[in-house]
């Protein structure tokens, strides 16, 4: 026996689940019309539940809403003749809707996808996963949305940058926050699937330049850049600095960069996250010795093995099991780990590091992050490290 709070506990996982495919090709196919048996029990079940049968009953007697509801006699042997609620029927997805409190949202992302399916019939039966957007974007933000793609549909290729774009009310952060919903459409409209994950390349705009930040940490280097020790450079430039260093020191964390003093012959580079691999087009950092110190967790690893695969050399400063067993008391736990079974660049030690922390050996998904290596250990070990490379 389906009470109503059922049935609406029933239709909304229903359209949790179904609503993206129902939006594409609504109110056909064989979900249509939809049929809900509501459970009318054996004349035994009924004695045996009366009271709850009678509820369920009057509950339905009193109910209003959405669809048709089916009622059925029955010629029970010592309750009588009773007539019972047998089946709700919902001719399509707005009645659905209609149980949900979703009118309101299900009408508005209809009317916005016939317009844009007007606009670009390429869309039809394409929008449905992007039934939230056109359900929950106020105007303002929807207009934004069809002129941006309008106006790179026109553009192909402004080589612009994001700032420039000639739309009204569009701003850098506006679109940053949407980059995906945008490229996702403009592959269906301009037919152009073969590079969705290259914003810039399909949209045709102009690429910020990857900027790198680093310390000079050489007084001698320093000299040679007009006495800089710290600098943001476009990648595409840093070949010509007038630099040779002996060293070159990756670190993951900004604040472990900043508290590096001075070293000989050294080049610290910081907060880089997965873009370490990009110091391999420098000719200079390509001819030094390397080394990368990053958080003892599974995308610590991961990066240091991206960065070997470029820099084969590169050696691991303290992403080590002693180093991490020394730190107990600090570890912490690593929000979401790298999927990586098996990384193809570590070396069997720290392979076998990843393998403990990849299998919660230690503990549910620990990591130690580099700053919470005291200073009084890391900063003689560094040095010492450097000096048996010289």
């Amino acid at each position: 026996m389906k009470l109503p709070n059922e049935v609406h506990a029933l239709l909304r996982r229903r359209f949790d689940n179904r609503h993206r495919e129902w939006f594409n090709a609504p109110d056909t196919g064989e979900d249509w019309p939809l049929t809900i048996p509501l459970g009318v029990p054996t004349e035994q079940a009924a004695k045996t539940r009366l009271d709850a049968a009678l509820a369920w009953v009057r509950a339905w007697q009193t109910w209003r809403g959405a669809g048709m509801l089916q009622w059925t006699e029955r010629q029970w042997r010592t309750l009588g003749t009773q007539r019972v609620p047998e089946s709700l029927r919902l001719g399509g997805v707005r009645d659905v809707a209609a149980w949900l409190d979703e009118v309101e949202r299900w009408d508005r992302a209809r009317g916005r996808q016939a317009g844009m399916v007007r606009r670009w019939p390429v869309l039809t039966g394409r929008l449905g996963r992007f039934f939230d957007v056109l359900a929950d974007y106020d105007d303002p933000d929807f207009e934004r949305l069809i002129a941006t793609l309008d106006w790179l549909e026109r553009h192909p290729d402004s080589g612009l940058y994001l700032r420039q774009l000639p739309i009204a009310g569009l701003d850098t952060k506006w679109i940053e926050a949407r980059k995906g919903v945008l490229a996702d459409m403009l592959c269906h409209i301009t037919n152009r699937a073969d590079i969705p994950g290259d914003f810039h390349a399909l949209c045709g705009l102009r690429r910020p330049p990857v900027r790198l930040r680093m310390r000079v940490l050489d007084p001698a280097l320093r000299a040679r850049v007009g006495g800089l020790g710290d600098l943001t450079v476009p990648v595409n430039e840093l070949d010509q600095l007038d630099l040779a260093p002996r060293h070159v020191v990756i670190v993951e964390n900004l604040q472990t960069g900043l508290a590096f003093g001075d070293l000989p012959g050294t080049v610290l580079f910081m907060a880089l996250g997965y873009g370490v691999d990009l110091l391999a087009r420098v000719s200079w950092v390509r001819g030094a010795h390397s080394f990368y110190w990053g958080d003892i967790d599974t995308h610590g690893f991961a990066i240091l093995s991206l960065l070997r695969a470029q820099l084969p050399a590169v050696r691991s400063l303290f992403m080590n099991e002693s180093t991490l067993l020394a730190h107990r008391a600090l570890w912490a736990s690593e929000p979401t780990q790298h999927a990586a079974h098996e990384l193809p660049h570590l070396d069997p030690v720290e392979q076998a590091l990843y393998h403990i922390l990849k299998q919660h050996v230690l503990g549910s998904a620990v990591r130690l992050e580099q700053e919470r290596i005291s200073w009084d250990i890391a900063w003689p070990a560094l040095n010492d490290a450097l000096a048996q490379v010289d």
